[in-house]
């Protein structure tokens, strides 16, 4: 301030004006350094020497009236200038602020990306892990169903090779002992010997659809008399019912329809539902144990086999679950073979299920469906 009244105290001898500009430079210096306070009193001052100084009557506070607008607008554009300083200086301040302000939002966003970055990578890498782990998990879970399948086929295949060798192996002792009579009962002898040969062609069968099997040949379909099949497996498991102390009994429907399928497979599915059957009535406790076999037309395109046990029955819970793999209600059981004989019924197109017997036990049934009439 004193700067610029100097200088335009100097000025005034070389104007018939007073060059009154300079004192806004100051005002406005005043209230961008000063704020608005420091602008208000350079207005003060500047108003103060301008009107001492510069406005006639000089060295006189008075005004006169041919000045006093002149004055007055000196005055206005002062107060102007002091509060457009002020003001661009508050925005300036404020604009800094807010760009300070938004540096550091900016750095701690960043900071905050960084981390959220760095737990996504975590995450990533953990979900890595979780994949590798499932996909180690499958690979040990099929590699145990393929344990467990190959454990139910091994059971199975001793067990449909195992009989018809025993049954080989029992009748040529019996042959042998016919042979050996004085005088040798040839006749019996030889019907033996036809037995031996029957049992053998129906183990090498077994062993050779299981063979297809790994081949991967389609089953040897033929016509079949259902009832002939039932009545050879009651034939073939009597002894064993007998030493359980269960009774075999049939009802069977005279002219059945043969239908076409494969013959091993469907009579493993009755086997392994005669052997259910059986052991569902071990340790059974008084009441007669009875298993019993039948034949039905079921519709115009079907055929029914039915298995009845007087065993325990089936809990609703066990129902639902029976055919599932690897459920199992035996101590020592698998749980493959109700879901291989689903699988063999519903290849031949037809459908297996279980339900309550009428008295006790439990039924099971399956349809196999016609063809057409065989011409054999």
């Amino acid at each position: 301030m004193a700067f610029a009244f100097a200088l335009t105290f100097a000025l005034r001898y070389f104007f018939p004006y007073p060059v009154l500009f300079l004192f806004f430079a100051a005002v406005m210096v005043s209230a961008w350094f000063g704020g608005r306070g420091a602008g208000l009193f350079a207005v003060l001052l500047s108003t103060i020497l301008t009107d001492y100084f510069f406005v006639p009557p000089f060295n006189s506070f008075i005004v006169d009236a041919t000045n006093i607008s002149y004055f007055g607008a000196f005055v206005v554009c002062a107060l102007v200038a002091s509060w457009v300083s002020s003001s661009k200086k508050k925005s300036e301040q404020a604009l800094k602020e807010a760009r300070n302000q938004l540096e550091i939002r900016v750095a701690e966003r960043t900071v905050e990306l960084e981390k959220s970055n760095a737990e996504l990578r975590w995450t990533i890498q953990e979900h890595d892990k979780a994949q590798e782990a499932l996909r180690e998990t499958q690979t040990e879970l099929a590699h145990l169903s393929r344990v467990f399948s190959m454990g139910e086929l091994t059971s199975s295949i001793a067990h449909e090779i195992s009989q018809p060798l025993t049954a080989v192996v029992t009748h040529g002792h019996a042959c042998l002992e016919w042979l050996s009579a004085s005088p040798p009962n040839v006749e019996k002898a030889r019907r033996t010997t036809e037995n031996i040969i029957q049992d053998g062609t129906r183990a090498g069968a077994v062993l050779g659809r299981i063979r297809s099997l790994f081949k991967k040949e389609s089953p040897a379909e033929d016509w079949l008399d259902m009832n002939e099949v039932i009545g050879e497996l009651t034939i073939f498991l009597r002894d064993e019912a007998s030493r359980r102390g269960i009774s075999i009994q049939t009802e069977l429907a005279r002219e059945l329809p043969r239908v076409k399928g494969d013959r091993v497979q469907l009579q493993q599915v009755v086997l392994n539902l005669l052997m259910n059957g059986m052991d569902a009535m071990n340790g059974l406790a008084g009441g007669a144990k009875r298993l019993l076999i039948g034949s039905t037309r079921h519709d115009a395109r079907s055929i029914l086999i039915s298995v009845e046990d007087s065993g325990v029955g089936l809990r609703p819970e066990i129902e639902q679950r029976i055919f599932e793999p690897f459920f199992t209600t035996k101590p020592q059981g698998i749980g493959m073979g109700l879901s291989i004989s689903r699988t063999i019924v519903e290849s031949h197109g037809g459908h297996l299920w279980a339900e309550s017997g009428r008295a006790r036990g439990a039924v099971f049934q399956f349809t196999i469906p016609l063809e057409g009439e065989s011409d054999a």
